[in-house]
């Protein structure tokens, strides 16, 4: 089924936290063996060389059918943690895109996130794979294959304490830290495929994924983000 969706954003949507989301997705962990340069592409001057080190990186794609601002689609890359003003490591979004221009605007304002608008076109179940891909002014920069597998697992949320779940970003002089909370029904999944154009995306061909679950029914909330100035203490 095609599922390309195209959004309206013609008038301005102010809409603060918390937010309540509804939808499905896929998670992937990845490995990159460059000693972090296409894990650190994207990052602002304020977290520059200061990612703890790890191979490891996260790959979200996001179908929400429902949120404070409508239905939108989402790709992001998580390329590790870092040192935050609250004087704990948090794992922090380099890069993201979306198909909503109300989601570029308040996600901006209300955590600090560095969303961009993108064209998404997704196909669900085209040949057993669940197919993403991303343009920008008609221009494909990237493609997504996942499959998942039907051993379904509910995923009680709470269970997850704060502090593996909280999120920082680095915006306009303050730094934005957030623990989001999600339940929904995990499967396992794999990654068959990632292609993406260096100049708009970390590099997914460098990457080889090590694990990948489908999360399908979820509820999410954003909550309201603790705001500090920045501090650059290491």
């Amino acid at each position: 089924m095609d599922d390309g969706k195209s959004f309206d954003d013609s008038a301005a949507i102010l809409a603060p936290a918390p937010w309540q989301l509804q939808g499905r997705g896929y998670i992937a962990m990845l490995r990159f063996d460059d000693e972090g340069e296409q894990q650190d592409r994207f990052l602002p001057p304020t977290l520059q060389g200061r990612r703890s080190r790890s191979p490891y990186a996260w790959l979200m794609f996001v179908d929400y059918a429902h949120s404070d601002v409508g239905p939108y689609h989402e790709l992001l890359f998580i390329p590790g943690s870092f040192p935050f003003e609250d004087g704990r490591k948090h794992l922090s979004i380099s890069r993201i895109f979306v198909s909503s221009q109300a989601s570029v605007d308040n996600g901006r304002r209300n955590w600090g996130i560095p969303k961009e608008l993108a064209e998404f076109e997704v196909r669900y179940g085209v040949q057993g794979l669940d197919r993403v891909k991303v343009a920008r002014g008609g221009r494909v920069f990237a493609e997504l294959d996942f499959k998942s597998y039907p051993l379904p697992l509910p995923f009680p949320g709470g269970l997850v304490p704060a502090g593996l779940r909280t999120l920082g970003q680095h915006r306009d002089g303050q730094s934005f830290i957030y623990a989001p909370s999600a339940s929904g029904v995990l499967r396992p999944a794999s990654l068959r495929r990632a292609w993406s154009d260096a100049a708009e995306f970390p590099h997914l061909a460098r990457a080889r994924p090590v694990l990948a679950v489908a999360v399908s029914r979820f509820q999410m909330q954003f909550p309201v983000s603790r705001v500090l100035p920045i501090s650059l203490v290491r």
